[in-house]
């Protein structure tokens, strides 16, 4: 990566990873919730929380989820791609003072429509709570080179 740009798509190569860990928060989940609207009770409400399977609160799945954006947004492939497409299982609940992992792995990439496909997934303790994947447009170094001509 070069500053504050991302990888070219000449520069990525199938099997490359990158990772970002963030501890879950009792302000991560306040705060999304307001931002979201997602105010469900599961997410914010101990007593509540503690009536369902999951038998206390846990993060919303789509708090989770963005950690895998901070991986492709910041770092692979990085500044300047543009998500595509995103597909997710969630495996496992994810609480308050949970590190989670977000895990990305370049699975496949097309050149001719720029398109660069990778494995997704969010760990707790070395378990998967998510599994996905996602497509990114990643700009060709010649694009760039021809847009700023």
């Amino acid at each position: 990566m070069q500053g504050s740009r991302g990888y070219f798509l000449e520069d990525l190569e199938t099997g490359m990873v990158e990772r970002f860990a963030k501890t879950v928060t009792e302000a991560d989940i306040v705060l999304y919730a307001g931002i979201t609207g997602d105010t469900n009770p599961l997410h914010l409400d101990q007593d509540y929380a503690e009536t369902t399977m999951f038998k206390g609160r846990i993060a919303h799945g789509m708090l989770t989820a963005g950690f895998v954006s901070a991986v492709l947004g910041t770092r692979l492939p990085g500044p300047g791609a543009v998500y595509v497409d995103q597909s997710l299982s969630f495996k496992r609940p994810v609480r308050i003072g949970d590190t989670v992992t977000a895990e990305v792995t370049v699975k496949s990439i097309d050149s001719d429509s720029r398109r660069v496909v990778f494995n997704t997934v969010c760990l707790v303790n070395g378990k998967n709570v998510l599994e996905g994947e996602a497509t990114l447009m990643v700009a060709s170094r010649a694009q760039e080179t021809a847009a700023a001509e």
